[in-house]
């Protein structure tokens, strides 16, 4: 519950969320967000699963000063000291699951996002897009060739090919590892336990962060951790039904529509005490 006067920190994701799909934040979004953090008792902050490299150019664009959760919640990254702390990374079998998942799964893009590089093991149409959006420089090589603490595996496929992938990955039983949908065309390997909701855990142990209230924002079934561990969870009036269906707040309007431009404005009306 946030309670009037309080400090608040807004979680947002980019994707659907914070971003229309032209990928280009709106200039009046980007101004609320200066104007809001111009309070010292306001924060703004992203949790993405993006790469370092692939939401730098956000967090420059938003002046971000508060660290940032990349990689779906295995980093905490400071966009101005440059420092990074890696929560989780994924376990060493992890690339013989990669293997296996490739191999019986060829049609199936592949990408593997390590701290320093982003790596292209399957370049499909649909991989080759996501590079596209993200405004990567990837590297490509094999599963062996990739060099780097893996942090998360994507996979990137038609929609109509999701439902089957889901559930070829739900009969392996893969041990030590998590998935999750993070859009209609991508399901991401994580390591276990790992999400944006278990970054925000370590995100409140900060010490500026320490007396803020933190409001998550988001879109996707990925979200979905981050909005339970916050103080109050809220959405665009685009997210997914079962994002809508756990949050406390649905807004109005969609990230095409400035969603981030209400949720302040009813920050500073009071409007979610």
């Amino acid at each position: 519950m946030i309670k009037s006067n309080q400090k608040i920190c807004i979680v947002s994701d980019l994707d659907g969320t914070l971003l229309p799909s032209s990928k280009i934040p709106r200039p009046e979004d980007c101004q609320n967000i200066w104007n809001f953090i111009s309070d010292e008792n306001y924060r703004f902050t992203i949790a993405t699963g993006r790469t370092i490299q692939a939401s730098q150019q956000y967090m420059d664009a938003l002046k971000l000063e508060s660290p940032a959760i990349v990689f779906n919640g295995g980093m905490i990254y400071h966009p101005r000291s440059g420092e990074r702390k890696i929560l989780q990374a994924l376990p060493e079998d992890a690339k013989a699951m990669t293997a296996e998942i490739l191999k019986e799964n060829p049609h199936v893009g592949v990408e593997v996002l390590c701290a320093e590089d982003t790596w292209v093991i399957n370049n499909t149409e649909y991989e080759k897009q996501h590079v596209q959006v993200c405004g990567v420089i990837p590297k490509y090589g094999t599963v062996e060739e990739v060099q780097g603490t893996w942090l998360k595996v994507l996979f990137a496929m038609s929609p109509d090919d999701m439902p089957a992938f889901m559930k070829y990955i739900a009969d392996k039983h893969f041990q030590n590892v998590d998935f999750t949908r993070s859009e209609l065309k991508f399901y991401e390997m994580l390591p276990v336990g790992n999400s944006k909701g278990s970054a925000l855990d370590e995100y409140r142990k900060l010490p500026p962060m320490k007396d803020f209230k933190f409001i998550g924002f988001g879109d996707y079934d990925n979200d979905i951790e981050l909005l339970k561990a916050a103080d109050l969870a809220v959405c665009p009036a685009n997210a997914a039904e079962s994002v809508k269906a756990i949050s406390d707040l649905v807004l109005s309007r969609t990230c095409e529509e400035g969603a981030i431009s209400e949720l302040i404005a009813k920050i500073l009306n009071q409007e979610v005490i």
